[in-house]
């Protein structure tokens, strides 16, 4: 394990990608925090508070759009200009000390949200084509692992600074983050051809083709449907946090932040351990067991003990990094460098799409049937992604092997 964390480090572009993912992260986590406490001291609102997430998560629902973006140009470049430009937009939040200006939060976190899936689409693809294709699934899992660190950490460091000195310098911190990150991308050593932007109205044809060439790849196509699955699940699991701690445990609301905790710590270790597994396990497989642990651990939230309940944080937090690591790592390795942007940008819409509108259907669940019943049929659901999952051989050929798993 520890050798194929050294030959990711030891890799120059992956280790220059990993720490710009890492530094912009910190910040994005520090935002994402404050810009709800900010808007909360402001207004006295929740809802409008709660907001600030709905604005930066928005524009993934146009995600394939924006993904054609990133193979339209160089995406080092692109890279670059976007966090450059963001760092420049996030000044604008310098001035928003009153409730009257708040449209600019909102308008800066949109902008942000929609600039946030162009980069993750460009990120995707140069990363396929700047690291050694043999260590994708090392460098998801590292990455994976080092945004997870961020969760825990930047937060705390976010919300400290705005309690001390107020929002400005928290969006300046973010700032920073990102003109250090840029830094770091620009150092990549990577020859990328001027794409062809086509003839008039490919972009709606480009538009159309990562949709078909994630419905046409039998390799990506089951993982990515798991992994929307999975997500759905993850969504009404969210939802029953609370009913879990104040029912089920006793406990006041603090208490989620404990639960997150473990959850994150989990995630960390999958992180940590997704290429290794990934070399010894066909994808299917190691994101099977991974849906199957998630869906246990749900399950087990119903049981009214702390043991168990962080237990099952900690299996929640392990188990559902497996099929997005593994999905992501099957898009990169078997699309096309021409239209791996776009395809990447769709994939994540597929994927992360269904955990908004979970979250509200399991709030709205929680109030008329208890969390006890909901909890165990969430965790059945999962084994049955699992199964299916694991069953879901792709048409006319053989199933994947470590091996194969693990060529470029």
């Amino acid at each position: 394990m520890g050798s194929t964390r050294g030959g990711v480090l030891r890799d120059r572009n992956a280790a220059l990608a990993l720490a710009g993912v890492v530094v912009s992260g910190f910040g994005t986590s520090a935002l994402w925090l404050v810009s709800g406490i900010w808007v909360k001291s402001l207004t006295g609102s929740d809802s409008l508070a709660a907001l600030t997430v709905f604005a930066m998560w928005a524009p993934v629902l146009v995600g394939p759009v924006l993904g054609v973006v990133a193979d339209r140009v160089r995406r080092r470049p692109l890279l670059i200009g976007c966090q450059l430009s963001l760092a420049v937009l996030l000044t604008a939040l310098l001035v928003v000390d009153t409730a009257d200006r708040l449209w600019i939060l909102f308008g800066v976190l949109f902008v942000y949200g929609a600039s946030g899936v162009v980069q993750d689409a460009a990120e995707a693809a140069l990363v396929a084509t700047a690291v050694d294709r043999r260590l994708l699934g090392d460098f998801n899992g590292l990455r994976m692992t080092a945004n997870e660190g961020m969760k825990l950490l930047a937060p705390l460091a976010g919300a400290a600074l705005y309690a001390r000195y107020g929002g400005g310098p928290v969006a300046l911190l973010d700032a920073a983050t990102f003109v250090l990150a840029a830094g770091l991308f620009a150092l990549l050593r990577v020859r990328e051809e001027r794409p062809d932007p086509g003839p008039p109205g490919a972009w709606r044809t480009g538009l159309a083709e990562g949709v078909r060439r994630l419905r046409g790849t039998p390799a990506v196509r089951p993982l990515v449907l798991a992994a929307s699955a999975t997500m759905l699940l993850a969504g009404v699991n969210g939802a029953l946090i609370y009913a879990v701690v104040d029912r089920g445990l006793g406990h006041a609301p603090p208490y989620v932040g404990v639960l997150y905790a473990a959850q994150g710590a989990g995630s960390v270790l999958t992180g940590v351990l997704a290429g290794p597994l990934l070399r010894r396990l066909p994808e299917r497989v190691y994101a099977g067991a991974g849906i199957a642990l998630f869906a246990v651990s749900v399950a087990a939230r119903a049981l009214p003990y702390d043991a168990v309940v962080l237990a099952s944080a900690v299996g929640v937090g392990a188990g559902l990094p497996c099929v997005l690591i593994a999905a992501l790592t099957a898009v990169q390795r078997e699309t096309p460098d021409a239209v791996l942007g776009r395809t990447a940008a769709t994939a994540n819409t597929l994927i992360y799409l269904p955990n908004a509108p979970a979250l509200a259907v399991g709030a709205g669940l929680v109030a008329v049937v208890d969390h006890t019943v909901l909890l165990p049929v969430a965790g059945a659901a999962g084994l049955l992604t699992a199964g299916w999952l694991l069953r879901a051989a792709p048409a006319g050929a053989t199933p994947d092997t470590p091996d194969s798993a693990a060529q470029v």
